[in-house]
């Protein structure tokens, strides 16, 4: 038996499929069906007029969205936080430019890494022979 504190409440529960207990469980469906209701009432809505409707949290929306619980695609005004900036987006985890960003990042560390890795076999000490600088001469 796995035992686990629930992320939400605290509680000491049996970890099974769920990553919350079973009373944070109801209460994250309740939470769901709030936001179902209101998005089939208003399906022109955004997401912080949902959430301040619902008393729902923008996080538990976007978890919704990313689970697939709640589909954008009969919403076009429903977009949620880029896990960086926070822009609002309708896919992924990051918008564009955080995207491009971090692509450019591994880029450069990369080249950084091959500069290094170049650098140290270059790096010669005087005194120092290599095998065939040896037998050059002879």
């Amino acid at each position: 038996m796995n035992l686990d504190n629930c992320p939400r409440c605290g509680k000491l529960f049996a970890k099974n499929f769920r990553d919350v207990c079973q009373t944070c469980m109801r209460d994250i469906d309740k939470e769901y069906e709030l936001c179902a209701n209101y998005l089939r009432e208003f399906k022109g809505s955004i997401i912080t007029e949902v959430a301040d409707a619902t008393g729902v949290s923008i996080k538990q929306i976007t978890k919704f969205i990313r689970e697939g619980r709640i589909s954008i695609m009969n919403a076009p005004n429903m977009s949620y936080p880029c896990e960086s900036c926070g822009t609002l987006i309708r896919e992924s985890h990051l918008c564009d430019t955080c995207r491009q960003r971090i692509e450019k990042d591994k880029k450069q560390m990369f080249q950084d890494m091959a500069k290094k890795e170049e650098a140290k076999r270059a790096y010669n000490p005087t005194g120092v022979y290599k095998g065939l600088d040896r037998y050059k001469d002879k």
